[in-house]
């Protein structure tokens, strides 16, 4: 990382997309639809208001149109040394408030881990892998439908796609169970492969319902399909374009959004949750719940932030190795997440968030701002901070 603690150590290079942006600047990320052939019965609602899913099957039911452009020219922004997006004008970052509001699930509890397919030796009752697919789906897949310890989501969708309108309570259980199964491997955890469902997600979870999705509004949103490589280079320039006055930092606060979202969401016992810097657990998968440098989104003042946490080691984990038990073997940090609430951030909630003046004397220096070319640019690297980033606060206060 060198020897200067403020410097972000991988702004550029073969291992992030923002190193090719000159060479190939039209390059645009595919999007696969999933979960085509599961229907939303409404037999299956209580047990997904059970696993606090409910909400988010409503979203899956009716299919997003994903801009593969805009997510594009957001993913160029994505720096995996701090989670954040780097924008012009500071850092941005999707949180455990986002997760709350846009999707409706429950973001308290405990994590999602344990192992991937050794059930009967590390949970009490668990039995031997599919042992336990046959007891709670009811069938086996064929050998030519399983790679390992995942089923391809075709067999799903063919054996699970249509509940019998006849079907007894068991039946119907099994069914459900399936449509969860397919629901947290598709949606929420999908992997690259877009055509396959672990069977890590056999042991059942049990929540309650929390909130509702406002992520819905956005389900007659029809992007473009054409000409995706020169609407990556438009987004890309209206993000360098965007200044921290045209960012709305807390989207939630207007009152036609609080209207709309169920009332434990803002429960103190939730909303502090929101600000607790934290590690966020996915089996081997481990994320950084970086709100520190994201103050404003929270209604705050951004000072300079701590150096980033270089957690590069954990990025390299897939989770092969089913017979790990992996809040042992990755220990540190499920005892994070499990002391979440000592890491709650207090600081001042003021009118106007946004970045300090010191921030953006140090982002001047530290981040990547602009990704189009100078020539599209028109020089905004000569436009002065402004005097009323000079005149927020200091910044958070633990």
């Amino acid at each position: 990382m060198g020897d200067n603690p403020a410097r972000l150590y991988r702004l550029d290079g073969v291992a992030h997309i923002a190193g090719v942006i000159n060479k190939e600047p039209q390059r645009c990320i595919r999007s696969m639809r999933r979960q085509q052939g599961m229907r939303l019965d409404d037999r299956y609602v209580p047990y997904l208001q059970m696993a606090g899913l409910y909400h988010l099957a409503r979203l899956n039911d009716q299919w997003f149109r994903l801009d593969e452009a805009l997510v594009s020219a957001f993913v160029e922004r994505w720096r995996p040394e701090t989670h954040t997006f780097h924008m012009s004008f500071g850092e941005c970052t999707i949180t455990l408030q986002d997760v709350a509001y846009q999707l409706g699930l429950p973001v308290d509890g405990r994590y999602v881990s344990g192992c991937l397919s050794e059930f009967h030796i590390y949970i009490e009752v668990g039995r031997p892998a599919w042992v336990w697919f046959q007891e709670l789906l009811g069938v086996i897949p064929p050998p030519s439908q399983v790679q390992k310890y995942a089923v391809n989501c075709s067999w799903f969708q063919e054996t699970f796609g249509e509940c019998p309108e006849d079907a007894d309570d068991d039946t119907v259980r099994r069914y459900a169970r399936a449509y969860i199964m397919m629901l947290l491997g598709t949606q929420l955890f999908a992997d690259k492969s877009g055509n396959r469902i672990h069977i890590r997600w056999l042991p059942p979870a049990g929540y309650e319902e929390l909130s509702w999705p406002l992520a819905s509004r956005w389900s007659g949103y029809n992007p473009s399909g054409s000409e995706k490589g020169r609407r990556v280079q438009m987004w890309r320039l209206r993000i360098d374009r965007l200044q921290d006055r045209e960012f709305i930092w807390m989207p939630y606060s207007s009152p036609d959004v609080l209207q709309v979202v169920h009332p434990e969401v803002l429960e103190p016992r939730h909303m502090a949750l929101w600000r607790s810097v934290t590690a966020l657990i996915y089996f081997a998968v481990i994320e950084w719940h970086q709100i520190d440098r994201v103050l404003p989104q929270f209604g705050g003042v951004q000072p300079p932030p701590h150096p980033a946490l270089n957690i590069d080691f954990l990025m390299s984990k897939d989770g092969r190795g089913g017979n790990r038990w992996f809040p042992s073997t990755l220990q540190k940090w499920h005892l994070l997440w499990d002391s979440r609430q000592d890491s709650v951030l207090r600081f001042d909630v003021v009118a106007d968030p946004g970045p300090s003046h010191a921030f953006l004397d140090w982002w001047s220096q530290h981040g990547k701002r602009f990704f189009s070319p100078e020539t599209q640019l028109g020089d905004p690297r000569a436009v002065p901070i402004p005097v009323e980033a000079s005149q927020a606060g200091s910044g958070a206060s633990s």
